[in-house]
């Protein structure tokens, strides 16, 4: 039977971005599927975004984010994030491809290659479209798909899935109903895969 590991990710995370090709080398390795879950931060469960945080931890929070984006050999591009649309109808395009069984994972590198490595507007439908067409995807055919009700039911029942399994941050990755939080946690998450639980 295939090991399987829940996925709780946003396309505007940048810690989901730096850490998403180590993780899936990591599934790779050990064989193990991914079952993919778009979601944003539940502040219902405490996520604060960074913007709602004191400036000390908001200063700290972009030291820590530099440093892991060298490890991981990432370049992030903060100079005009302001100016930038929301780039959750990105993710509802990752729903669409996720649910007709597409290349979400391709897709999503794209997506957040172009968001936090070259700064262009997601939000907006002409460069998301031309991001899937890259990726080898139909670009305005997945972004009519992520436009139908289905994909907004699915986000709504990954927010409350997330909710019910105590997630709360970006990225989040669950085997064997036991949480790693963030893409530092990988290490733990390899220990657990190789049957070497660590409980606190």
């Amino acid at each position: 039977m295939t090991k399987t590991i829940d996925y709780f990710f946003g396309i505007g995370s940048p810690w989901a971005f730096i850490g998403l090709e180590p993780f899936v080398a990591l599934a790779s390795q050990h064989g193990v599927s991914i079952r993919p879950y778009v979601i944003p931060l539940i502040e219902d469960n405490g996520a604060i975004y960074s913007r709602n945080r004191p400036e000390a931890r908001r200063a700290y929070w972009m030291k820590d984010l530099k440093r892991w984006a060298a490890l991981r050999g990432k370049t992030l591009n903060f100079e005009n994030r302001a100016a930038l649309s929301d780039p959750t109808p990105a993710g509802f395009m990752v729903i669409a491809a996720i649910d007709t069984g597409q290349d979400w994972l391709g897709l999503t590198k794209g997506l957040q290659e172009a968001f936090w490595a070259r700064g262009e507007d997601i939000g907006k439908v002409e460069i998301r479209q031309a991001i899937a067409d890259r990726a080898g995807l139909d670009g305005a055919a997945l972004e009519q798909s992520a436009q139908a009700e289905n994909v907004q039911s699915i986000w709504k029942l990954n927010i409350e899935t997330a909710k019910a399994a105590g997630v709360f941050g970006l990225p989040t990755f669950r085997y064997e109903d036991e949480l790693y939080w963030g893409q530092d946690s990988l290490p733990f998450l390899d220990r657990h895969l190789n049957g070497n639980k660590l409980v606190a």
